[in-house]
Formats: structure tokens, sequence, C-alpha cells
């Protein structure tokens, strides 16, 4: 659809929503009031963008300990929730979501629609690697699927032993798509190897991702298209802004393509919340298109990505994050005056081909100079070829790191599967002095 035909529907869709959560929701009718605004006051999506203030998680938190358990955005009786689902609570107070039973089958549909669009189809298998908890992810993959009238393999993940028994039932079954996170698939084709099983054995057509960045990152996406010899496509925004496929990539176009008429998204300067222009990078800010439970509207992501509207292969006209999301803006750590992006650092680690496929990021916080340490795996067979081998590496990392992070890191080379791997999403960052002065320790001694 041309932009400026779906801009109008967008437009109606947004007068709507805003007229819904003024007339149900507390929380927004005060901070509306406060800012001025009013949803009559929406005659363009300049009007949205200018006159609608964000709201950001630690808003909703907030309205949820002072109106438990739901916040007083809930924008329908209590009655209406068909499920609960939230975050786990363990960096602070748990977020609950309400989800009504309408918006649940909007989820469905949405999703569906965005799977059909990754080229999956009615009968096709799809197993769900991840957690069945109140882990959003592989429940709207699950109703995404029952709604394509595709055959659900919720399979889950994370209890001991699972990985290994996934192995089986993939060769057994040969599903068409898997779903799960970048670093579980490329974990359980290690596994898979060590059980004398090639992963192409499974005959998946398409794998596709959410949780964590990675599978627009041209290393990892190619070290999982190696081991699957399968298609893949990279989704995901936020639990909150279910349904999250709403940014997800197609059969024909890599990165991510923003699904304007399901969840309208900006992309704006992180400190104005103003647009950004194309081609430039900022954070996203999601608006509901389709709930009513619990809208979000203009909900900053804290997220740091990069969009364009340019033609893409699938003919979509929406706009397009050619290298997907890059991770969260406060999970970046300034070294000696430098921005360091965790996902800098995996790109360029996943682009080396002696990588073993593992990392760790340790970050000093003792001194005047905060240091950096980088852990990495190499490949058991360069390994084994000997020191010239190992320095070798070890010298093309510290030069990669050094021209595109802007600072000296110091290296650490260690075998393939030294470092531990995971059932869900990979932490990699450790801001941990113990085991920085460990590692430096031993660093020291090897020089």
């Amino acid at each position: 659809m041309p932009h400026e035909e779906r801009n109008q529907h967008i437009l109606n869709r947004l007068k709507e929503v805003t007229q819904h959560a003024y007339k149900h929701a507390g929380f927004y009718r005060t901070i509306w009031d406060q800012a001025g605004f009013h949803p009559d006051h929406i005659k363009s999506l300049e009007d949205f963008e200018d006159k609608v203030p964000v709201i950001h998680k630690k808003d909703l938190r907030e309205a949820q300990a002072r109106t438990p358990s739901f916040g007083d955005y809930l924008c329908v009786p209590e009655d209406e929730i068909h499920h609960i689902h939230g975050t786990s609570g363990t960096t602070g107070f748990p977020t609950v979501f309400a989800i009504g039973r309408g918006d649940w089958n909007a989820i469905a549909n949405a999703h569906a629609r965005i799977m059909w669009g990754m080229g999956l189809r009615p009968g096709d298998t799809i197993f769900i690697a991840s957690l069945f908890s109140l882990y959003w992810g592989s429940w709207g993959t699950l109703i995404g699927s029952e709604r394509l009238n595709a055959k659900s393999f919720p399979y889950g993940a994370g209890a001991p032993g699972m990985t290994i028994r996934a192995v089986h039932w993939l060769k057994q079954i040969r599903p068409t798509a898997f779903y799960g996170t970048p670093s579980y698939a490329l974990y359980l084709a290690e596994i898979a190897k060590d059980e004398g099983i090639d992963p192409r054995d499974f005959g998946l057509k398409i794998l596709f991702f959410s949780g964590e960045p990675g599978a627009s990152v041209p290393g990892i996406r190619n070290r999982i298209i190696q081991n699957y010899d399968a298609q893949v496509i990279d989704s995901g925004s936020m639990a909150e802004m279910t349904p999250w496929m709403s940014c997800a990539g197609t059969a024909q176009t890599t990165g991510m393509l923003l699904w304007q008429d399901i969840v309208y998204t900006e992309v704006c300067d992180p400190k104005t919340f103003r647009r950004v222009p194309f081609g430039q990078r900022g954070t996203p800010i999601y608006t509901h298109l389709e709930r009513t439970s619990q809208p979000m509207i203009r909900l900053v992501s804290g997220d740091l990505t990069m969009w364009k509207q340019e033609l893409t292969p699938c003919g979509r006209t929406y706009p397009h994050l050619p290298d997907g999301i890059f991770g969260r803006i406060d999970d970046a750590f300034t070294i000696r005056g430098e921005n360091i992006y965790p996902n800098e650092i995996d790109t360029a680690l996943n682009q080396m081909d002696d990588y073993g496929g593992e990392h760790r990021i340790i970050i000093s916080r003792e001194s005047e100079m905060d240091e950096l340490l980088v852990q990495v795996e190499i490949l058991k067979t360069t390994y084994a070829s000997g020191l010239k081998s190992i320095n070798h590496f070890k010298n093309q990392i510290s030069g990669t790191l050094h021209r595109i992070l802007g600072i000296r890191t110091r290296v650490e080379v260690v075998p393939e599967n030294s470092l531990p791997r995971s059932d869900f999403k990979a932490r990699r960052v450790i801001d941990d002095r113990q085991i920085f002065q460990d590692f430096n320790a031993k660093l020291e001694k090897d020089l």
C-alpha cells in the first residue's frame, strides 16, 4: 500500500486508540491533561508525534505499584482478562501484562499474518524452543502458529536435558520451522554435532528468532545458516508491545520491517524523543493500534536501531531496519570515554573464521581508568595447531576491536566449548572486579 494511503488508516486508528485510553485509563488521562493534550487534537501523524507525551517502563511499574495488580492503564474490566503474563521481576518490581480475550485473538491474527510473510503456511510444523512461562515470546509464536493452521510443536526450553532431547525430536519430526533465540540455535547445533548428528538433517527451512539481537548480524546469521542450511529471519520488539512480531523480516527481506498498521513505530532521538530522519540511529517508540486491554501509547523502548525507507525485495512499503535491533541503549558501557555496545563486539567476533562460538566481555570498575577484557573461544582445530596460530588469532581480535571500539582491549583466547552456553538468552557482559582481576593476573602470567 502506498505510504500516504496507509498513513490515513493509521491516523484513524490512533484517534480511536487515544480516545479509548483517555476514556478508560486514569494513567493516560492524567499524563495527557498535564501535558495539555486531548485526543481531539490529533489531526495528523505529526500532531500525534508532537503532542502526545512518551511513557517509559518505569511509569508502568509505578502505575502497577499504585494500582495493583494491572495498573491504572488497564482499559477493560478485569473479568475480560484472558491471560496474565509478565516480567520475572529479578531486577525489581515485576511488570504484569493483562491480555483481554479480544487482544489475544488480535495478537494471533497479527502474528499469523507476519509469519505468512516469513514464508510459513498452513500445515507446516513449527518447533517452538523457548520458555513457556511468563515469557511472552513462546506464547505469541504458539497462538500465531495456531491461527495460521500450522502444526504447533510447543517443545519449550530451560529444563535440564531438554536440549539433547530436542536434537532427537528435531531429527525424528523434521519440522518446517524453528523458533527460539539465536544463541540457543547455535548451542543446539553444537549439541547435535556432539551427538553425531548434522543439524542440516533436521530438514528445517526457516529459523525465526526474537529475545536478543543476533539474527540480523551478518556473522551470527551466517553461522546459523551454515549450521542448518536454512533461512534465518529476525523479529522482536518488547513484551509490552506484543504482537512483538510487528518488527520482523520476511521471506525475501532481511533485517526487520516495521509493520506500521499493527504497531505504529517512530524511531526517535533518545533524549528529545523527536523522530530522526531515515538513515539515522535512534530508539523505537511504539504505539499499539489493535490492543484494547493495556494499550501502550508512545512507549519508549530504550533500544537502539537505524531505520530506512527503501524498496525491499518483498515489495512491502514499510520502513526497514536493515540491521535489526542493535540492543538496549542502557546495555552500553563507557570505557575511557568511549561508548561501547556489546553488539559491536558480537558482530566483529562472529565474522572471524576461527571464532569458537562464544565469548565474555568483562569490565573492571575498580580504578580511575576502566578496563575491558574480552575472553574469546577459538576453534579446537586452530587451538591444537599451536601457539603461533593462537597468537595470530589473538592479535587479529585485538586489532579489530581497537579499530571498531576506539580503545585497546585485553584479549584472552580459550579453547572452543570452554565458556558456558545458555538454554535461553546469552549473558555475555560481566561487570565484576574479581573476575577481571583473576583473568588479568592470568594474562600477566602468560606474558
